[in-house]
């Protein structure tokens, strides 16, 4: 009587029951994709052989997981943090030596029995942790620069291990850290230059060299003429922004092209050039794989995969084909639909309004993770909180936009809605250790 007391006393039910929903969505959604009528889809879902029954499995076990977390107690998570967050990144390291390459990415551990643990994935919810614990210490002044570059360290480190997995849409996700550091203080001018340096390389790609130099150029004569006045009285002013301009243009002119071609590997660069509606000149590539791979056309396969994620969802219309009638998806034609195209699916079967009310979903749970980290006493809970939240928003952001061809194709899966086991464990604890926390928070956590 006492544990299930402890169970439901101060838990969210709002935002279980729209975590329910979207996980009840996703395997919809795969058991669409992957539905044949010559099979008893009633014996194909307890079979375990097909990947939406796998999936099914994988809620059984995020279910158990659920209850375990909501019956623990919340000063575990403050208490381990930094353990468990130094045990993801050994365990992230590991891959390098036990590690299985899957559709070209070393990051996967191989567990048997067909299933694979990406440690990535589960590194979010230590980073999480360990991020949060900082970041409430109590004699911690985040104004202070050092402050900030240690949580910097803490939130990048394993994007940077991600990135030599091969793993570069992941590593993407951990940037939402950054969100979560503004809203405890860091400057809005990082975030600024940030997105500054997103529009320099955008506008690289899309724009002659020289132009876009002659360009800068005008704006940093025409901001030295509107502060004229205040350049009189401080030559700093002057130096900062000759040092401002010089930065841009070398940027544009040297450090983009050499991220592209000796960074990137080629299909990356292709990817990347593919959404601005460019085509990347693979013979440009000096990675370790571009000589074997430059007789190949990256463009095509790339281009393939959004146009008929296009397709598949401008099909749906207003209100959809239909449950089971996609022509586009039941066939086969979009590539990875039960993981990072599973939206198309939604768009194709249920048209703009079912997309709508999907992501209506999604935006009711965001709100509501906000709202959760708010009403927090304690600093470490409500960092908590908001990881859980730009997480989130960093990965149906991504998605969505991959779909639709506004961003390139990274790899990155819908929240509890995609195929995979890792995914779908890692956004179950990350959402159930915030309710626990969230039950407990008249307590002060550190």
């Amino acid at each position: 009587m006492y544990q299930q007391e402890k169970l439901a006393k101060g838990i969210d039910w709002m935002v279980v029951f729209l975590y329910a929903a979207l996980v009840g969505i996703g395997i919809l959604c795969i058991f669409m994709v992957e539905y044949n009528p010559d099979i008893n889809w009633a014996s194909a879902f307890v079979s375990g052989q097909t990947e939406y029954s796998k999936q099914l499995i994988f809620a059984g076990v995020c279910a158990i997981l659920a209850i375990f977390i909501l019956l623990s107690d919340s000063k575990l998570y403050t208490a381990f943090a930094n353990l468990a967050y130094l045990f993801g990144i050994l365990l992230m390291l590991a891959t390098f030596v036990l590690g299985k390459n899957i559709n070209g990415s070393r990051s996967w551990i191989p567990l048997g029995g067909g299933f694979n643990l990406q440690p990535a994935e589960l590194c979010k919810i230590f980073t999480s942790l360990a991020l949060a614990k900082y970041l409430s210490m109590q004699e911690l002044d985040f104004s202070k620069l050092r402050s900030q570059i240690i949580a910097t360290i803490i939130a990048m480190l394993p994007a940077m291990i991600s990135i030599l997995q091969n793993e570069t849409g992941l590593a993407l996700v951990y940037c939402c850290f950054f969100i979560v550091m503004f809203r405890e203080g860091l400057p809005g001018a990082i975030l600024l230059i940030g997105f500054s340096f997103g529009v320099l390389v955008v506008a690289t790609l899309i724009m002659d060299p020289d132009l876009l130099a002659i360009i800068l150029t005008a704006i940093a004569i025409a901001t030295i003429y509107l502060l004229r006045k205040k350049i009189k009285r401080s030559r700093r002013i002057l130096a900062l922004i000759i040092f401002v301009w010089a930065a841009c243009v070398g940027i544009q002119r040297f450090a983009v092209p050499y991220i592209f071609n000796n960074i990137l590997q080629c299909y990356q660069s292709t990817r990347v050039y593919s959404m601005v509606g460019k085509v990347y000149d693979c013979s440009k590539n000096k990675s370790s794989m571009a000589r074997e791979e430059e007789n190949k056309t990256y463009a095509k396969p790339d281009d393939y995969n959004v146009r008929q994620s296009k397709i598949a969802i401008g099909s749906g219309g207003i209100f959809g084909r239909g449950f089971l009638k996609g022509t586009q998806t039941r066939g086969k034609y979009v590539p990875e639909q039960q993981t990072d195209f599973v939206f198309t699916s939604i768009g194709e079967a249920f048209g703009f309004v079912g997309c709508a009310i999907f992501l209506l979903t999604y935006l009711a749970l965001l709100f509501r993770i906000v709202k959760i980290a708010e009403r927090q006493r304690s600093v470490f809970s409500r960092v908590y909180a908001y990881c859980v939240a730009s997480i989130f928003l960093m990965h149906i952001a991504i998605n969505v936009c991959m779909t639709v061809g506004l961003f390139p194709v990274v790899g990155i899966p819908l929240p509890l809605v995609s195929y995979g086991g890792s995914s779908l464990v890692t956004f179950t604890i990350l959402i159930f250790i915030m309710l626990r926390l969230d039950a407990d928070r008249q307590m002060v956590l550190r």
